[in-house]
């Protein structure tokens, strides 16, 4: 009975998140532009999978989201378990930023997965592929934003193990991105600006939110309310530097092939002259 109460309250809740963007499309729609839209019913019945799709998806972050990441965290940083892999070492018996490595593959193998599960970013690397006729591959874009979230997610564990402040970090690589930009080309730039954006989305922030909470809470010493958050930055910034990286790398490569091409080219002429 419990159950479905919860589940009810978090139907009721969406419906109320919902209404006013309905409100906002239908009352331009009739009063403003005052045409019928094609479809209707169709439109009205997405609505309803929409609130459906979104009740259980707060369901789900709240029953298993969530607690998978915080309990992944405690898991990760217990003292009988760096223990048991050979750490704390030192003789005042502290854990070092190095003992907690699983953390930080956890962490990246997570931003990787859940980055290519994102519905958001598949949507955003279809119509890229579609508008520039092919020459943004689907798969490369995807996998160049994951492998951004999960470095940005490693190394945001890092800081939150260290203690490091958070501004720093962020300083720094938003100044390697306005110097990739200058040198990026000019058809990735704004896709790489909006791929940052994509990866914050649904099946992203929840884990990483968790990861982050769960290890402030269990690292000694660290404070969740100033060390637990900030993660999501780290998730939206490195995906920018890694999708210009990609660009970058794939525009060598291609002026390499031309080059060599050339070359061959001028000896086979030089060889029939």
């Amino acid at each position: 009975m419990e159950t479905l109460l919860e589940i009810l309250n978090v139907i009721v809740t969406t419906v109320k998140d919902v209404i006013p963007i309905a409100v906002i499309i239908f009352g331009f729609q009739f009063l403003v532009i005052r045409k019928k839209p094609a479809n209707l019913g169709q439109i009205l019945t997405g609505f309803v999978w929409v609130l459906i799709g979104l009740s259980l998806f707060l369901i789900g972050l709240e029953w298993a989201l969530f607690p998978l990441g915080k309990i992944m965290a405690e898991q990760l940083t217990a003292p009988s378990f760096i223990q048991s892999l050979g750490g704390i070492s030192d003789i005042a018996g502290e854990i070092s930023w190095q003992d907690y490595y699983w953390v930080y593959i956890f962490a990246f193998c997570i931003g990787f997965s859940t980055t290519i599960a994102e519905p958001s970013l598949i949507a955003v690397a279809i119509k890229a592929n579609e508008v520039s006729a092919g020459a943004i591959g689907i798969w490369g874009l995807r996998i160049a934003v994951a492998l951004g979230v999960a470095i940005g997610i490693s190394l945001g564990c890092y800081r939150i193990v260290v203690g490091d402040p958070i501004h720093w970090y962020i300083i720094v690589g938003y100044v390697i991105v306005v110097i990739q930009t200058s040198f990026a080309p000019k058809l990735i730039i704004p896709l790489a600006y909006d791929s940052g954006g994509v990866t914050t989305s649904t099946v992203t922030v929840p884990l990483v939110a968790a990861l982050g909470l769960g290890l402030s809470q269990t690292v000694p010493g660290r404070n969740p309310l100033i060390d637990g958050f900030g993660l999501i930055a780290f998730a939206s910034l490195f995906p920018i530097m890694s999708v210009m990286a990609y660009a970058q790398l794939s525009e060598a490569k291609v002026n390499f092939f031309k080059s060599k091409r050339s070359q061959v080219d001028q000896a086979n002429s030089s060889v029939r002259s």
